[in-house]
């Protein structure tokens, strides 16, 4: 069946933010959990990776509201990456009711940045939007009305 999902890069912090996401949403990541980078083959034209880029998450993945798929890697400078933090990239999530967009709302901007509070639109639903504390952008927009 086809779906979406989104793709988060970190540096070094991809194994913290998403078991802070775990936290939020339950549940438990897909497959085999967490890939380090240590796993994989060893690639022809690039350096051995150091012990430390070795335990790097190589790819995680957790099912979030509605089925959606957050996906995640470290992408850290040591290895040719330019990361660029959360600045082109919102999940938009929808939950059902009011009181799960407030609870989903307080949790992940917390410690981060409210950039709207929650508030009833002129088109009819409940939105808002904030920044983690990973600078990852979150938009809420919930229909239920009040």
């Amino acid at each position: 069946m086809a779906s979406t999902s989104t793709y988060l890069n970190f540096v070094r912090e991809t194994e913290q933010a998403f078991n802070f996401y775990k936290t939020i949403f339950g549940g438990e990541f897909v497959g085999d959990g967490i890939s380090r980078m240590g796993e994989a083959p060893p690639q022809e034209g690039f350096p051995p990776l150091t012990d430390e880029d070795k335990n790097l998450v190589m790819h995680v993945a957790l099912e979030i509201t509605g089925g959606h798929m957050l996906m995640g890697t470290d992408a850290p400078e040591s290895m040719g990456f330019k990361l660029n933090k959360g600045n082109n990239v919102y999940i938009n999530l929808q939950p059902d009711t009011r009181k799960e967009t407030k609870r989903l709302f307080d949790a992940l901007s917390a410690g981060g940045e409210v950039t709207m509070e929650l508030q009833d639109m002129f088109w009819g639903d409940y939105f808002g939007s904030c920044t983690d504390k990973f600078g990852v952008q979150w938009m809420f927009a919930c229909a239920e009305k009040a």
